[in-house]
């Protein structure tokens, strides 16, 4: 039996196709998910442009933002049975005698290996999903939405996990993609005032973060940042990850203030980081997600604390994979799933 995917196959511009794939084989340990519906990450996109930083073993199913219902079960598996709704994490490969896989942070295995780069991911029917990654979603919950705690995931990391915000903080994101917006709206669960900061072409994006009672602003945020006392805000999230997102915060930043850099850019500084050290900020980086994390943005997004249908672009056919990517990547919406 073979099944259609969007595949990575070279480390080259445009190389992503469909493709006929076999059906995956399941270990004793693994469960053979049925894919619902699959979101495009910003990573995808990286690697159809082959613009990313990371290794990536082509040829690859791109994906890692997926839900849908167990297919089978492997024989070793306790605890799910075919038919229930599940999302996965992304951690495919991990190394359970790592240092820190012992201590809970499996994100941070130099070894692991994600879904959609380093193995197979859900941009297909069946994918193959190691059962310790699991996680039960609720009827309430439609996987549209369920697909999308992957990111909310991130998000939550980077402004609960790897930040200090406390309520009345003022707060820059920079940067209106996917995961500055979450991080935006998770800000503002936080109590923060928050302001999105965005190109002029991110119009729609800013409107989007304006649905989360979020300021937008187009490219300087200065006198946002220093509106409370001339300092500047109490910390910066940094979503964008080009170098000069980061000179940008370093400028807006008050002092004894922080950043978070949770944007990934394959280019060097280019400028100096002396305002770090003169100012006393403290730079943290945010790294994926771990499962308590993953349950706590279930929870979230079941109750309605958290919402994430304003940032769903739209849904398309796995076939029209194409369109879906230009509409992200074009800066037309913030999100795009896709229904195999």
């Amino acid at each position: 039996m073979t099944m259609t995917a969007v595949v990575n196959y070279a480390n080259q511009e445009h190389c992503v196709e469909l493709r006929e794939c076999d059906l995956p084989e399941i270990g004793d340990d693994d469960v053979l998910l049925e894919v619902s519906n699959v979101g495009v990450c910003g990573s995808d996109l990286h690697q159809w442009t082959a613009h990313h930083s990371w290794p990536v073993n082509y040829p690859v199913i791109l994906g890692h933002e997926f839900g849908g219902v167990l297919a089978r079960v492997g024989k070793s598996v306790d605890g799910w049975s075919e038919g229930d709704r599940v999302v996965s994490e992304t951690a495919a490969i991990i190394d359970p005698n790592n240092p820190m896989t012992r201590r809970g942070r499996y994100n941070l295995d130099p070894s692991r290996k994600g879904f959609g780069y380093g193995v197979d991911g859900a941009m297909t029917k069946f994918v193959r999903v190691p059962s310790r990654t699991l996680h039960r979603v609720p009827d309430e919950l439609v996987f549209e939405e369920a697909c999308l705690v992957e990111p909310c995931c991130v998000a939550y990391n980077a402004a609960v996990g790897n930040s200090r915000i406390e309520p009345g903080d003022r707060i820059v994101v920079m940067g209106p993609g996917t995961i500055g917006i979450l991080c935006a709206a998770i800000a503002r669960l936080c109590g923060a005032d928050v302001a999105v900061v965005g190109l002029a072409g991110d119009k729609t994006r800013l409107e989007i973060a304006e649905q989360y009672g979020c300021t937008a602003i187009v490219e300087d945020a200065s006198d946002w940042a220093k509106q409370r006392d001339g300092l500047g805000c109490d910390g910066v999230i940094d979503a964008a990850g080009a170098s000069p997102a980061l000179r940008t915060a370093l400028d807006l930043v008050r002092p004894e203030g922080w950043i978070t850099k949770v944007g990934w850019g394959p280019k060097p500084l280019g400028f100096s980081l002396d305002p770090l050290v003169q100012k006393n900020v403290t730079l943290q980086g945010s790294f994926s997600h771990h499962w308590s994390i993953w349950e706590r943005v279930i929870g979230l997004l079941a109750s309605g604390s958290l919402d994430v249908r304003p940032i769903i672009g739209g849904v398309w056919p796995l076939e029209q994979w194409h369109d879906a990517f230009e509409s992200m990547h074009g800066g037309k919406i913030v999100k795009a799933v896709l229904k195999p």
